[in-house]
């Protein structure tokens, strides 16, 4: 498995438990916002840091995709 993989899954796990949500929400989520791809474009900094700073990255790159609010 390669570390970008590894790191994906720890991702999706982290989110998931700072959440409370289940896997296959997580996965929902992950995939209607590209949150897999930001992961692997983003890997070299990414892995370097907090899980909580990963989870609250992660939340603002979903806020930043969803649309505007009326």
């Amino acid at each position: 498995m390669s570390k970008i993989l590894e790191f994906k899954i720890f991702c999706l796990e982290s989110y998931k438990s700072t959440h409370n949500m289940n896997g296959a929400s997580v996965l929902d989520v992950f995939n209607k916002y590209g949150v897999f791809d930001y992961i692997e474009s983003f890997y070299d900094v990414l892995h370097s840091t907090g899980q909580q700073y990963i989870t609250r990255d992660i939340d603002l790159f979903i806020k930043a995709r969803q649309p505007a609010e009326s």
